[in-house]
């Protein structure tokens, strides 16, 4: 009997959460064929199978959240001598397991609850935030029976646990509160000359790669426990794309060297990928900065949340027609498109911020 555990699917990730099993007990299966699809990080992943032979148990089932290196099934392998260590993320069962991240943490978070693994392990399952939970074992610590006065309590009142994107946007919203100091500032660009049909996302695209080259402080990552920053050279912008399943944050990357038409493609594809579920891990991680268009739908302007360790997000309110003053003092209608910038203010200046934001409206009001 072999034991096949969640693999490391890399970037840090430390669980994901089970989307559909492929097979049932009792299958043949063979290397390579489809067991299982997770989520994590917003993307659906597809878990092969790391050996050939009848599938004896599976473990967990569609809406669980399985920590890395936890247990998924036990296979009977027709080949005994089967060579576990070609399987790429196979674990060992003697592998020890950390409870610390795989990937280094900007410090700064809420201080770290006191629970046991088997704990974490639970609230994980059932989407419990342990800081929100009080605990009455020895020194604070969260015991399972807190657990489940919460799960009880929560049920009472009709709470669901978050899921999929909405989970992963609870937690990266409470470890942006937890560490930013967010300043807004506002303004608006006029863009009466702009011609019909105007593709208003590559404009902004084109405006935030003007600002970034400006100020290049807005580009950049921060690390609050070291104090210290990371100016990036290369434009990698976050685009907010919302779904009917939650909030997804694609990557476009170096869009400082692209031209108009490689990134509408560029961003055209994420979009399909984002709608299939199928995007790669990796192109949800990574922005140095950030674009929400929100106008798209509404709303003017916004105190947005950047997330770290990014130190500065951009938003695009609703497009209007509205009223202003000619330079020869005549009222005249114009197309006003309004601007909010949030930024970290421990890592970017007000006058950085304003600078920035000063660019990108000279560069779409061109």
């Amino acid at each position: 009997m072999r034991t096949f555990r969640l693999p490391d699917l890399g970037e840090g990730l430390q669980d994901a959460e089970i989307v559909a099993w492929h097979v049932s007990a009792g299958d043949r299966v063979v290397t390579d064929q489809p067991l299982l699809s997770v989520e994590t990080e917003k993307a659906v992943v597809e878990i092969p199978a790391p050996w050939s032979g009848r599938v004896a148990e599976l473990h967990g089932e569609p809406g669980d959240v399985i920590a890395i290196g936890d247990r998924l099934a036990e296979f009977d392998l027709e080949d005994a001598k089967a060579d576990a260590g070609t399987v790429v993320g196979d674990l060992p069962k003697e592998a020890p397991r950390s409870e610390k991240p795989a990937a280094p943490r900007t410090a700064g978070a809420a201080p770290r609850v006191k629970a046991a693994p088997a704990v974490r392990a639970l609230a994980r399952k059932r989407g419990i935030d342990l800081a929100a939970v009080s605990g009455t074992g020895p020194e604070g610590a969260i015991t399972i029976a807190d657990l489940e006065g919460q799960s009880a309590e929560m049920l009472a009142e009709g709470f669901q646990p978050l899921q999929g994107p909405r989970r992963t946007m609870a937690r990266n919203m409470a470890s942006a509160h937890a560490e930013i100091v967010p300043t807004t500032v506002s303004d608006e660009a006029v863009i009466a000359a702009w011609p019909e049909h105007t593709d208003v996302t590559m404009r902004l695209v084109r405006a935030i790669a003007a600002g970034c080259r400006a100020e290049p402080a807005l580009n950049a990552w921060y690390d609050g426990g070291r104090q210290a920053r990371l100016v990036h050279d290369k434009i990698d912008l976050g685009i907010a794309v919302n779904t009917d399943e939650g909030l997804f944050v694609p990557v476009l990357r170096d869009v400082g060297n692209r031209d108009e038409k490689d990134l509408r493609n560029g961003f055209e594809a994420m979009k399909r990928d984002v709608e299939a579920r199928s995007i790669p891990p990796a192109e949800l991680l990574g922005q140095t900065i950030t674009l929400s268009n929100f106008g798209m739908i509404g709303g003017r302007q916004a105190a947005l949340v950047v997330v770290p360790p990014q130190v500065a997000i951009l938003g695009a309110g609703r497009i209007t027609t509205e009223p202003r003053v000619s330079k020869e003092g005549e009222i005249v209608a114009v197309r006003v498109l309004p601007l909010s910038l949030t930024f970290d203010h421990r890592a970017v200046t007000g006058a950085e911020a304003t600078r920035f934001l000063m660019t990108v409206i000279q560069e779409l009001e061109r």
